[in-house]
């Protein structure tokens, strides 16, 4: 394994970054944590297999041997039927976590604890939650099993953690990367912080903890609330997937009443307890007259248009990450949208496990575009002024995040950092690297080592970036008057 901990080139790579990127940028850098460029470095461990030693945050789950419901329930065609709940239909259950975090000494299993506390937990996530390697999501409680907010690994206070286990991204670092890149480039992306992760005394690999999309205090989560007694709001969260369970989360909007759109968006914030049918009908209300704008003759209009509406600079940022790294869910699935406190709406990035080419089903080609075709870029598009702005803004991200030679560094830093919890980790895992357990179609793309892993994902953002220097200028074809003419007010 070449990746082992803290090499002197990669410190030298970090300082040379914090010189450069912020004079190439011309903006002053985004305050944002990233744990592999920060993490004080500590000495190898010396102790032998009979103690587990990490450099990395050690969370410890235990459920006093309940198993913990959210798998997939598969039937004899390989169609999913549903998943596991408790004997008694719960979706949750109770538990324990323990996280050892110690700043200047590597974790043991008996270090004093950073936290304890009871939780509730779950199996999360879509076609994950058929994979050996499981998401968690876990609330903290206290005792009565109501949410108590704590820090997590120097994250902002909170109740709600997404715990993600890298499975079918075999680097384990796409999920960590780009929304460390996003957040230096957007105005809010989920913090994150690599750990090793056991689960009822059972070793199960490297984990990314990861904030969940929500309001909360302190500078991370976003910033706005619900007054129930009122009725009223200063923001709130919508997510475009297949829905929620609870029927009072979903919403109709005119993007679903004019069939644009056969998705669902639910309302994520407020909360189940803080939702009241006026809540609900006044969100409902308020999304449906931005998407009636931005579908309307007036889509382009200084005065009645879009941009008195959004954060246009969140788009373009959110509409260019998702295109760079490939990553087509955005747009339709697992697409989060906020609205502030300052009344703009606003994107938020969320789930890379299958960028850059790691579908499952299909090759994610390094030529062409797709976000153009997504729910509301298709007529955010169609303005010349949004097309504009997304060739500016990409040639600016090139000197900086979007640089092969940044990119490439950091994917080796990452790599160096997680040092030798990458082999624990695939001595764990390391039977997914054999053809008779490939998970990507067609077979050849499956990587047959770590070190094959992280090359095809850096070859892959070469092409595609090389793809976009010679092609970017195109997307203006998008907001051409042969292609706008029946949108716009004078079409006739």
């Amino acid at each position: 394994m070449k990746y082992k901990l803290w090499g002197i080139s990669a410190w030298i790579a970090v300082i040379l970054l914090c010189i450069f990127i912020p004079s190439l940028s011309g903006n002053a850098e985004k305050e944002r944590y990233q744990q592999h460029l920060e993490a004080e470095p500590k000495a190898v461990c010396s102790h032998g297999e009979e103690v587990f030693c990490t450099h990395l945050p050690l969370v410890e789950i235990d459920t006093e041997g309940q198993m913990i419901p959210g798998k997939n329930i598969v039937d004899d065609l390989g169609k999913i039927v549903g998943q596991e709940t408790t004997l008694d239909g719960q979706d949750e259950i109770f538990g324990k976590i323990t996280i050892v975090d110690n700043e200047k000494t590597n974790s043991h299993m008996d270090d004093k604890p950073a936290l304890e506390s009871r939780m509730k937990i779950h199996i999360r996530g879509n076609s994950s939650r058929s994979f050996d390697k499981t998401n968690f999501s876990i609330r903290l409680t206290d005792e009565n099993g109501e949410s108590q907010p704590q820090s997590v690994m120097g994250m902002d206070e909170h109740h709600e953690w997404v715990l993600h286990g890298p499975f079918l991204d075999k680097t384990l670092m796409r999920n960590y990367m780009w929304y460390n890149l996003a957040g230096k480039v957007m105005d809010y992306a989920p913090n994150v912080r690599f750990c090793e992760v056991f689960v009822n005394g059972e070793y199960q690999g490297v984990y990314v903890m990861t904030e969940s999309i929500t309001s909360g205090e302190g500078k991370s989560r976003l910033d706005f609330s619900v007054d129930k007694k009122d009725n009223t709001f200063t923001g709130y969260l919508l997510r475009l997937d297949r829905g929620s369970e609870n029927e009072m989360k979903n919403i109709g909007t005119f993007s679903q009443y004019s069939r644009r759109t056969n998705l669902q968006l639910n309302i994520v914030y407020p909360g189940t307890k803080k939702l009241t049918p006026e809540l609900k009908d006044a969100i409902q209300q308020d999304f449906s007259y931005f998407e009636k704008t931005l579908y309307s003759y007036d889509y382009d209009n200084d005065k009645y248009g879009y941009e008195q509406m959004i954060d246009v600079d969140s788009f373009v940022d959110y509409f260019l990450i998702n295109e760079l790294a490939c990553n087509y869910d955005a747009g339709w699935l697992s697409t989060y949208i906020y609205k502030g406190i300052d009344g703009k709406f606003r994107m938020c990035i969320w789930d890379f496990n299958s960028a850059c080419n790691n579908y499952q089903e299909q090759i994610m080609s390094t030529d062409g575009f797709q976000m153009q075709d997504c729910l509301w870029y298709f007529m955010l598009t169609k303005d010349e002024d949004f097309t504009d702005r997304i060739v500016e803004r990409y040639w600016e991200l090139r000197k900086t995040y979007f640089d092969e030679e940044y990119l490439d560094n950091y994917i080796d830093d990452v790599a160096v950092y997680l040092g030798d919890a990458i082999d624990r980790n695939y001595e764990k895992w390391g039977y997914t690297f054999q053809p008779e357990y490939d998970l990507l179609e067609p077979a050849n793309r499956n990587p047959r080592s770590y070190e094959e892993a992280i090359s095809d994902m850096k070859e892959f953002l070469h092409e595609r970036i090389q793809w976009m220097d010679e092609n970017i200028e195109t997307v203006r074809q998008y907001s051409s008057e042969s292609r706008i003419k029946k949108f716009n007010e004078n079409a006739n």
